[in-house]
């Protein structure tokens, strides 16, 4: 080999190793893809389980891990960008980091795929509450500043965003009682520990149809199908109120391109057939399926609407 030769081979040796290796979706999958996600029994559960379903049929093995709420750090900062660990959470992936310090860069670390589904949440109250409208509990939370206890769980997540939201536009001081999750805090407004709650569609249309709770309206900015007759908070008490709950799917954040695009696809595909979208809109959930683009967009817009509202409020979790 001449010496030029040598150079050159040496050469596109060092720019092959600063490049990295050349992925190809068309050998994507080899191996299993676990669909990483919290607690069995949620919501969360629930959606993976279908789209692991799904996906098995089209790419091959899928199973969904439960780890609980360590999973967007785990995803973030452990698993291999490899397209093998999905990320399915809800978007206190990507806001905590704005409340807390946290291991992991939302936005470097987690590669949008796909939104997975919304959840309209709902402004609930105990039947003992005399309020019947949005308008009327604004009004009595602002003549009994201090006085009414919401129920959220104990980490941050969709219930707990639209009710300091809520507080923070309506400028009342309703007071958050945690408990170990959104579950037992519905069961808490029940039995009337606590007086008020934003809760998940799917969790509380069993007891507005018992009448255990009274549901008062939908945090979306447009009334809901899944609730017919509940006005949206915005049209009934508090214009301009707007909270919607999505959860999605995430790669970590180095996942090639070409595996996140066709993972996308394969997902949207199974969110939009028929027997997935119709059994969990009886579920109370309304599927999503989007670009990874789309998703990225709408993670960047919140963010951007909670850093404003923490600037304004001076917002703290610990």
């Amino acid at each position: 080999m001449t010496s030029s030769w040598r150079i050159a081979f040496a050469l596109g040796a060092v720019i092959a190793s600063i490049a990295g290796p050349v992925f190809s979706s068309d050998d994507y999958p080899t191996k299993v893809i676990r669909i990483v996600t919290s607690e069995p029994g949620s919501t969360n559960d629930l959606v993976s389980r279908m789209v692991a379903h799904g996906l098995s049929a089209s790419l091959g093995q899928t199973i969904v891990e439960n780890r609980g709420g360590i999973s967007p750090e785990y995803v973030a900062r452990s698993a291999a960008p490899d397209g093998y660990t999905i990320l399915f959470f809800g978007n206190a992936a990507w806001l905590t980091p704005l409340f807390r310090k946290m291991p992991y860069d939302a936005e470097r670390d987690l590669a949008p795929i796909s939104t997975g589904c919304s959840q309209p949440t709902i402004l609930a109250v105990h039947p003992s509450m005399p309020v019947k409208s949005v308008k009327e509990f604004i009004a009595l939370a602002k003549a009994r500043p201090g006085e009414i206890n919401y129920g959220t769980g104990a980490t941050i997540t969709g219930p707990l965003l639209a009710a300091e939201l809520f507080k923070h536009q309506a400028k009342v001081n309703i007071v958050r009682i945690n408990y170990r999750g959104t579950g037992p805090a519905a069961m808490a407004l029940v039995a009337g520990e606590v007086q008020v709650m934003f809760v998940g569609a799917g969790t509380a249309m069993p007891h507005m149809r018992a009448g255990r709770i009274r549901a008062l309206a939908v945090t979306t900015p447009e009334p809901s199908p899944l609730v017919p007759g509940l006005p949206s908070v915005s049209a009934s008490g508090l214009p301009g109120y707007e909270y919607t709950s999505f959860i999605g799917f995430q790669a970590p954040g180095k996942t090639p391109p070409p595996i996140v695009n066709r993972l996308s696809h394969k997902i949207v595909q199974v969110l939009k057939s028929e027997d997935v979208h119709s059994k969990l809109l009886q579920s109370g959930v309304e599927t999503g399926g989007t670009t990874p683009e789309v998703f990225a967009a709408k993670i960047k817009a919140e963010i951007e609407q909670w850093r404003q509202i923490i600037k304004e409020s001076g917002l703290r979790f610990e």
